[in-house]
């Protein structure tokens, strides 16, 4: 991979880091995907995988803040094999 360097001015470098974080990314692979989009290049390294992953990222669903957990009856249960 080449290194690609840009300038941006640093209250919109600061946002942007925030944001990305807040998605759970970094700049670096918001930056790639776009420029890879923008290209028309997919890489068959980003499969559904990825997809799936970043769905998951933006998604609000979740266990809540105490996380659930499960007995290894509950999750076996109804399991007739």
């Amino acid at each position: 991979m080449t290194n690609l360097t840009i300038t941006i001015d640093d209250n919109t470098l600061r946002r942007a880091r925030i944001r990305a974080l807040e998605q759970g990314t970094s700049l670096n692979a918001l930056l790639r995907e776009y420029l890879e989009q923008y290209a028309g290049v997919r890489s068959e390294q980003r499969s559904a995988a990825d997809a799936i992953l970043q769905l998951s990222h933006q998604s609000h669903s979740g266990s809540g803040p105490s996380g659930r957990t499960w007995t290894r009856e509950e999750i076996y249960e109804g399991d007739d094999a």
